[in-house]
């Protein structure tokens, strides 16, 4: 592999948010300099700067809408004209975006989304590197694997490890609520992804035999439910979840038949505002089921690729001998949600008592979805042969209202600046020195991908924030 160092930006290249597309509102153009990447599978147009190399949307598979993913011709030269582009698969407004500082700025959404970025270290090591796949969040409704504010460029550089970001299908698009179309088409668009990644993520210096799979929230969910699937077994040797609800996870059946039917059938024709109107229709008719609603859209248990409900902590047992596996949560996670719902806003905003029912909520809410979940998955794998640890956080920046809340750990592990400078999640001042704060984080997650291992007792953070990760095994 090699880069072409002498290659200029060409100051005529057009502004990828111009389309004729759908788009989300102009954001930053990304930092970098045009070059190549000359691999075994061919030569791939790539972005270099801030020490790293990107390969942007390379297409791991290719999906009709509502059909199953099939692979992909590897064509380098395919996503020539969006290396400087970002892309997410269509999605409506989601109601956090303000609280984590718009993150889809500058987005390109387009249903042609089965796509991977690579990033790797500008100066390669002469030894193959460890790969982590990152599986994004947002309530499987939301976001795209590579934005602004998942720039991996710090635990890139800082680590040499090769980081990919995944993009799926989402909401109706990847999870149907009729039985018109597979259910699961997220998941076994993140099964093609794993796929290709353990196939030819060599070419790019990466060592197939190290995967490590990352997932935070419904990522984290995802890669949970990718552990009991089948056809998914021995993608990833080691995983990370990050934040994972699985407190519900199970239980979803009536409510997904509520949803299929205020949804409707849905037609593989239909524009995508009726799609959307039949996902906010379905998301209405989720109401009513306790904590669940928080997250509706999702996997089906019972459809392929995965087992009934009630087999699936079997499946875990099963296809658990040969992992290494990192549970996370953070110690406030529901305080996030204080910050986008505007009855709990409002609740927490009672004179004298708003302050107390937030705690108590807070702390009963993270235990019920987060760690109540979190502990028993552990403790299954755990049964079935796996090497586990569990780990609480409880990072956050200094003179934070908010504290340690879901998706705060994210900041720190990519630790773009200026994407996260002003987010009220990072409140008052914890952008500014995200960068030295999450330096151990970043060198955890990297020594859990090379080998496994994980520091004892803590991980701290650093300057301008507070708190730390305490990690224990099973």
């Amino acid at each position: 592999m090699q880069t072409d160092p002498n290659t200029t930006t060409d100051p005529t290249t057009p502004d990828p948010t111009e389309t004729d597309g759908p788009t989300a509102p102009d954001g930053p153009h990304p930092l970098g300099t045009p070059t190549e990447l000359a691999t075994p599978l061919g030569t791939f147009p790539a972005v270099a700067g801030d020490g790293v190399v990107r390969v942007r949307n390379v297409r791991y598979a290719m999906a009709g809408r509502f059909e199953a993913p099939v692979p992909a011709e590897i064509r380098p030269d395919e996503a020539s004209d969006r290396r400087f582009q970002r892309l997410a698969c269509p999605q409506p407004a989601s109601p956090s975006d303000e609280l984590l500082g718009r993150p889809l700025r500058g987005v390109e959404f387009d249903e042609d989304c089965l796509r991977l970025t690579i990033t790797i270290p500008e100066d390669t090591p002469d030894e193959p590197m460890p790969v982590l796949v990152w599986v994004h969040g947002g309530s499987y409704v939301s976001g795209a694997g590579d934005l602004a504010g998942y720039d991996p460029a710090a635990i890139v550089r800082e680590q040499r490890v090769i980081v990919v970001a995944v993009t799926s299908r989402l909401g109706l698009l990847g999870y149907p609520t009729d039985d018109a179309h597979p259910a699961n088409l997220g998941l076994l668009d993140l099964i093609a992804a794993f796929r290709w990644v353990g196939e030819h993520i060599g070419a790019f210096g990466g060592d197939p035999e190290r995967i490590t799979a990352v997932g935070q929230s419904s990522g984290g969910d995802a890669l949970a439910h990718l552990i009991a699937a089948d056809g998914a077994r021995g993608l990833f040797r080691r995983v990370i979840l990050e934040s994972a609800p699985l407190g519900i996870r199970t239980g979803r059946a009536e409510m997904q038949r509520r949803m299929a039917e205020a949804a409707g059938p849905l037609e593989p024709d239909a524009a995508l505002d009726d799609l959307f109107a039949a996902q906010a229709r379905a998301k209405q008719a989720a109401a009513g089921s306790g904590l669940r609603s928080a997250m509706p859209f999702g996997p089906r248990a019972g459809a392929a690729p995965l087992p009934a409900e009630g087999d699936i902590e079997a499946a875990w047992r099963e296809h658990a001998a040969d992992l290494d596996v990192l549970v996370t949560w953070n110690r406030d996670e529901t305080a996030f949600f204080f910050e986008v719902d505007p009855k709990l806003a409002a609740l927490a905003a009672w004179p004298v008592i708003g302050p107390l029912l937030r705690r108590v909520i807070t702390l009963r809410t993270t235990r019920a979805v987060y760690v109540s979940g979190a502990r028993r998955f552990a403790r299954v794998v755990d049964g079935g042969g796996a090497d586990v640890r569990v780990a609480e956080f409880d990072g956050h920046p200094d003179g934070s209202r908010i504290g340690s809340a879901h998706a705060i750990e994210v900041a720190l592990l990519f630790p773009a600046t200026e994407a996260w400078e002003g987010t009220p999640l990072l409140a008052p001042d914890g952008a500014r020195s995200l960068v030295a704060a999450g330096a151990a984080l970043r060198a955890a997650w990297a020594a859990f991908a090379r080998n496994g291992a994980f520091p004892a007792g803590y991980v701290p953070t650093g300057h301008g924030w507070a708190g730390s990760l305490l990690a224990r095994r099973v």
